[in-house]
Order: structure tokens, then C-alpha cells, then sequence
């Protein structure tokens, strides 16, 4: 056969050779011809080097009859899509219903009509390649779909970063401090899964957690430098100036996202409430609204601990670096009070992280 036939091959199956000869007679201007004459044959040549398009399987065989060679090859992954035509005499009592539960398409009854058989046989080559076509479009769309999520989150994560960026580079706190709060953020969101009823904190969700912790304080870009930069401790006045960055943190992500749509949607919605959020208190004594309990959004409570726990241990101009021990004292100390229950509980659980973490994006002048 010529390597340019484009035509497709046929396998037919039948233990008289004169069967096999009228068949081959109606098709071989049409279509490449292979033949079987018992079901082991039949079966080594459909998962042969050449692939058949379609077989023509006599049912009422010696040794392994019609039924149990379909079967058998729709329960190989190699062969379970070829279309199986069923060829039987009329004069034999098929059960029909056990063909098509064995895996055949269709029938043809012997004497065989050439007209019939070239019509069905073609009618099954036309619906095989239609389902082929379908898969590869469903294939090629899968590929897209993936290919369009991972730009989509790759989008994310630049825009984020971005953001991150613009806020570091005004902040007098360093980039570690950054690194360390969104890891102390994924642990705390990761304990509170382990200790169930968090169905929000899907995977997915944490590690946006994750990527929107270092913008708890992008706010602080409003603030003057006279302020920011102060080499010292902030007085009453000065302060009230300094809280105002959770505000316009919150104010400046919540206008991005009205450009992307649904806030409630958007992968900055996490961003926004930890900017907004991370200094309001379980008690209602915090701000910029002075929200309390779970009326503060789950971000917002997990970076007032980490926020918290890294200023604690962290070296200030007007204050000493505390140890880990004094840090711990403190935040259970602020239990119901400054924090959720819930996050002191999962960082107590955890709190061997927080120091693992601390020890590894430490700054020169970190407490250990």
C-alpha cells in the first residue's frame, strides 16, 4: 500500500473466507482492507502497527464468537474507540440488545446489499470523525483555557507584586518584615483549615492571602515622609496621621478593583481588606471603623496577629526587639481583646513556625 493512501482501513472479521471475499469485493475501491478470520486474529490486528477506522465483526464464530471479541476490544484503551458493525444471517436468532451492550454501533445482515454495507460503513466513518474532530476541539480548548488561566494568574501575581513594590519602597520597615507576615498569614490561614470550619480557605484562596499580605500597608504611600520617616516615636497628632494608611490602602485597591468589576470576586478583594482591616480589633477598639468579631473580614484577622507578633519581635528606634516568649505572652494576653480566638488559638498551635519563619527572614537586627 502506498505511505500517501489517505483512505481508511477497515478490518473484517469473519471464519468463512467467502464472506471475507464478498465484503473485500464491495469495499477495497473505497477503503484499505485487513482481514481476520477467528477473534485472536482479530484482536492482534486492531492493536497492530496499523490502527483500523472501523471493524466488520461476524458474530457466530468458532472458539471466541463476535460478542466477546467486541468487548474485548472496547475494554482495551488502544482499540475502544473503533466502531464495531456487527455482520450476522439473517436466519439466526441475534439478541441485538447484547450487541449494543457489547459495544457495536450497528448492524448489517447477511447476504449482504452493497449498497447498505457502503452506506453504513460510511455513515460510521463519518460519525467517527466528527467525534475526533470534537475531541481535538475539546482538546485544543482545554489547552487554551489553561494557557488563559495561567496568564491570568501570572497577571495577578505581577500586579500584586507591583503594588508590593510601590509600598516597600516608601516604608522604613524592611522587605523582610514583608516576607515574614505573608508567611506567618499562609500558616495561621492553613491551621485554621486544620482546625475546620474555614470553607473559604480553599487553596486557592490562601495562597491569594498569601500574595496580598505584603500590601497590609500600601496606605502608608499617602503618608508624609516627615511622618513615615520619623526617627522616633510618633506623637498623638503625628499617630492619628499615621492611622489614616489603612484607610487609603483600603480606598486605593477598592478603586482598582472597581475597574475589574465584582470587588466581591476580585483576586485584590483579600488585598483590600488586609490594607483596610489588619488594625481593627475583636473588641471593636480598633480603626479605621472600629469594626468587631467576625464583622472584621478573616484577612484583616489573620495580619493583625502577624502584623503584630513581627513588630513585636522586630528591632525599633524606640523600642528593643522582644523574644519570641514575651511576643507569645502578649498576643494571648490580647485574646477576645485585640484578636480572633480562633487565630491565637492556630498560632499556638503553630507557633514553632513563626519562629522557623522569623529565623529564616530574619534582619540583622531581628530578635531570635
Amino acid at each position: 500500500m502506498s505511505s500517501h493512501d489517505n483512505r481508511a482501513t477497515l478490518l473484517i472479521v469473519d471464519d468463512e473466507p467467502i464472506n471475507i471475499a464478498v465484503l473485500s469485493d464491495i469495499l477495497k475501491h473505497q477503503y484499505r482492507i485487513l482481514v481476520a478470520r477467528d477473534g485472536a486474529q482479530a484482536l492482534a490486528r486492531a492493536g497492530g502497527n496499523v490502527i483500523p477506522d472501523l471493524v466488520l465483526l461476524d458474530i457466530m464464530m468458532p472458539d471466541m464468537d463476535g460478542l466477546e471479541v467486541c468487548r474485548q476490544l472496547k475494554s482495551n484503551p488502544a482499540t475502544a474507540d473503533i466502531p464495531v458493525i456487527f455482520v450476522t444471517a439473517m436466519s439466526q436468532d441475534v439478541d441485538e440488545s447484547a450487541g449494543f451492550a457489547a459495544g457495536a454501533v450497528d448492524y448489517v445482515t447477511k447476504p449482504v446489499r452493497p449498497a447498505i454495507v457502503l452506506a453504513r460503513v460510511k455513515a460510521q466513518l463519518e460519525l467517527q470523525w466528527h467525534r475526533k474532530q470534537l475531541a481535538e476541539q475539546n482538546q485544543t480548548l482545554d489547552r487554551l483555557v489553561r494557557e488563559r488561566t495561567a496568564e491570568v494568574a501570572n497577571t495577578q501575581q505581577v500586579t500584586i507584586l507591583a503594588m508590593a513594590t510601590l509600598a516597600e519602597t516608601r516604608d522604613n520597615e524592611t522587605g523582610n518584615h514583608i516576607r515574614r507576615t505573608q508567611f506567618y498569614v499562609k500558616a495561621l490561614a492553613e491551621q485554621l483549615r486544620r482546625q475546620g470550619e474555614y470553607p473559604e480557605l480553599t487553596d486557592d484562596n490562601i495562597e491569594l492571602l498569601y500574595r496580598s499580605a505584603p500590601l497590609h500597608d500600601i496606605g502608608k504611600v499617602g503618608i508624609p515622609d516627615s511622618i513615615l520617616l520619623k526617627p522616633g516615636k510618633l506623637d498623638e497628632q503625628e499617630f492619628e496621621i499615621m492611622k489614616t494608611h489603612a484607610e487609603l490602602g483600603g480606598a486605593a485597591i477598592e478603586e482598582a478593583e472597581k475597574a475589574l468589576g465584582d470587588s466581591e470576586t476580585s483576586f485584590l478583594r483579600y488585598a483590600r481588606q488586609i490594607a483596610h482591616c489588619h488594625h481593627e480589633k475583636w473588641d471593636g477598639s480598633g480603626y479605621p471603623q472600629g469594626l468587631a468579631g467576625e464583622a472584621i473580614p478573616l484577612a484583616g484577622r489573620l495580619m493583625a496577629l502577624a502584623d503584630v507578633y513581627d513588630a513585636l519581635i522586630s528591632k525599633r528606634v524606640y523600642k528593643a526587639p522582644f523574644s519570641h516568649e514575651q511576643a507569645k505572652e502578649l498576643l494571648i494576653k490580647g485574646r477576645a481583646q485585640h484578636f480572633d480566638p480562633a487565630v491565637v488559638d492556630a498560632f499556638l498551635a503553630i507557633e514553632t513556625t513563626f519562629v522557623e519563619i522569623a529565623a529564616r527572614y530574619s534582619d540583622s537586627e531581628t530578635a531570635q
